[in-house]
């Protein structure tokens, strides 16, 4: 069928141009939407954690990613989907608001400023600049870094890491009813994986689910498994820490602490969407001369994912590389998300279903997650010590401090120096620099 014959969706998507159609793009993104389907359990467990209430970080992490990826579709027409990133919402509950006492009211202020810094980044171009300007052993350590602390979180969750006086860490109890239904999740999820299933993480916590209640671990749900979606409106609470003695007072975001928090935001997100949107262009044949069509509209619809995203009261949201399995199962336009967005709206009406998901459940998410994103190790170019220093201790100071920022911090400190020493200052980019000065202010700040 020729271009000039389609209608609809079909020609503003231009199907022809793309060969597909109706029925590919819309499995494509029901296979989007299944592989990262476990955010929904996920994100309101994690931020629960930080004082937030489950029921409506549920609502407001399906509502940013029904924005995000609707965006992401209509104005991008790019077959990728959006939701609160990974690695970003642990950020922003065990660094941010938990390690540094910034109250969760504040840790959201921190992600809406850094979502309009990161629209107005995109909408100059300077985004680009900044990315090139930062190493590229660097970026891989960041990543690899933030999978092996999700990882850590979702073994302590599991009780398969417990706490220790004497060697800090230690093995817990595997006898323990949840920590045997963790592992079976475990072993059970990574058989999906290696079987290469679609939605593998996803229907590895729908099985040990339904595991946990058969054996009695877990409490089966209660009446009826459809029901009206929590509130989810945190815009009345993003402004409260400003109100001091009852006067607005913007110092708190002037402090160090909040901006180091809006940068560790914004240079996780720089690298995830980076990474992504490279990564399923290129899957999905969408690349031209090496470079990405209408990236700005794709960065745009990010940035204003993320401010949406905060304002409903959830961490920073971001492009999904799960978007890939969407792409494998043919889906090569916008209208893919905009199904997947389709997906997310229906999911709010099943939140009664949620109260069966424990983290027992959750914790082999988190660990095959850290998997996936610790393969970023192999790309660090270790036969170069001045490049494996800064990008190992990077990446094993992020679990081991439990904070991302303290790696990233480190990282930046480091790699000027060992360039510098190795003969090869030059090559280092002025940001790096500023960067280097402006973590070791952290540094002493902090003491």
């Amino acid at each position: 069928m020729g271009m000039n014959n389609e209608k609809g969706f079909a020609k503003y998507f231009e199907f022809s141009k793309h060969g597909t159609s109706y029925r590919r793009e819309t499995v494509a993104g029901i296979t989007t939407f299944l592989a990262m389907a476990y955010i929904l359990f996920v994100n309101p467990d994690m931020l629960s954690a930080a004082g937030m209430d489950f029921g409506s970080v549920f609502t407001a992490t399906a509502v940013a990613a029904i924005i995000g990826t609707l965006v992401m579709g209509l104005f991008a027409k790019y077959p990728i989907a959006l939701a609160p990133g990974m690695g970003l919402n642990a950020f922003f509950t065990f660094s941010v608001v938990i390690g540094m006492g910034i109250p969760w009211e504040q840790a959201l202020l921190g992600v809406l400023v850094s979502g309009i810094i990161f629209l107005i980044l995109a909408l100059t171009g300077v985004r680009e600049a900044i990315i090139n300007a930062i190493p590229s052993g660097l970026k891989h350590a960041a990543a690899a870094g933030i999978g092996l602390f999700i990882a850590f979180i979702g073994l302590k969750n599991a009780g398969i890491i417990v706490a220790n006086e004497d060697t800090f860490v230690s093995l817990g109890d595997l006898s323990a009813n949840t920590t045997l239904l963790a592992i079976f999740g475990i072993v059970i999820t990574a058989i999906f994986m290696t079987r290469k299933l679609k939605g593998a993480i996803f229907y590895g916590i729908v099985i040990t689910t339904i595991v946990g209640i058969l054996f009695g671990i877990i409490e089966p749900p209660t009446g009826s498994p459809v029901a009206t979606p929590p509130s989810a409106s945190a815009f009345g609470a993003l402004f409260d820490p400003l109100y001091i003695n009852g006067e607005f007072d913007l110092s708190v975001m002037f402090s160090a602490s909040m901006w180091i928090v809006i940068f560790t935001f914004l240079f996780v997100d720089f690298f995830d969407t980076a990474g992504t949107l490279v990564g399923v262009a290129t899957q999905a044949n969408l690349m031209k001369n090496g470079k990405l069509p209408r990236a700005g509209r794709a960065l745009t619809a990010d940035s204003v994912a993320t401010i949406t995203g905060a304002v409903m009261g959830t961490s920073t949201t971001t492009s999904y590389i799960e978007s890939s399995s969407g792409v494998a199962a043919g889906g090569r336009t916008g209208f893919a998300s905009v199904v997947t967005a389709g997906m997310f709206a229906l999911s709010l009406f099943f939140f009664p279903l949620l109260s069966v998901i424990t983290q027992e459940v959750t914790a082999p998410a988190l660990i095959m997650v850290g998997v996936l994103m610790a393969a970023s190790l192999g790309k660090i170019e270790w036969n170069k010590i001045e490049e494996a220093v800064p990008a190992f201790l990077t990446a094993v100071t992020m679990p081991l401090t439990f904070s991302i920022a303290t790696g990233i911090a480190l990282g930046f400190i480091l790699y000027p120096l060992t360039k510098i020493f190795n003969g090869q200052a030059r090559k280092v980019h002025w940001i790096m620099y500023l960067m280097f000065v402006v973590f070791i202010v952290y540094f002493i700040w902090l003491a």
